[in-house]
């Protein structure tokens, strides 16, 4: 069984390791959920293993990782609705500017929730997976 990820983020630099570790993670418009009553966003994501290990083609892999937001006291999205429940986001980055959390997506989509302050939690949720393709990203060359 493999061990999975358990973090927590109280600030700005802890938001930027899970950043980190959550880059490139594909993510259900479906699996995400605001939960006003006890002031919660939540979501669920398939995220490429990027921690340390073998980088052959023949051990990459891809986990289940539940993603707990606290004190959101308002939730706006861009580029996409709730009603997308089909669609797949592409997560680039989470950040913060002061207690505001914006989670970054590929096609210029975006969320932004409005906190009292950064208290956010990962877990990785059972067995990873086999997965033979790593996210690549293309680098513009400097003139």
């Amino acid at each position: 069984m493999a061990e999975g990820l358990k973090l927590r983020a109280i600030d700005a630099d802890d938001l930027a390791v899970i950043s980190t570790i959550l880059q490139d993670a594909l993510v259900p418009v479906a699996e995400m959920a605001w939960l006003p009553d006890e002031r919660r966003f939540v979501l669920v994501v398939n995220r490429f293993r990027w921690e340390p290990g073998d980088a052959s083609r023949d051990n990459y892999q891809r986990t289940l990782t539940g993603l707990c937001i606290s004190g959101v006291t308002r939730v706006r999205r861009r580029g996409f609705s709730p009603a997308d429940g089909e669609r797949i986001l592409v997560l680039l980055a989470l950040r913060a500017e002061g207690t505001t959390i914006f989670l970054d997506f590929s096609g210029d989509s975006s969320i932004r929730l409005d906190t009292g302050g950064i208290d956010c939690r990962l877990d990785d949720i059972g067995e990873p997976w086999p997965t033979q393709w790593r996210p690549r990203h293309e680098v513009a060359e400097k003139e």
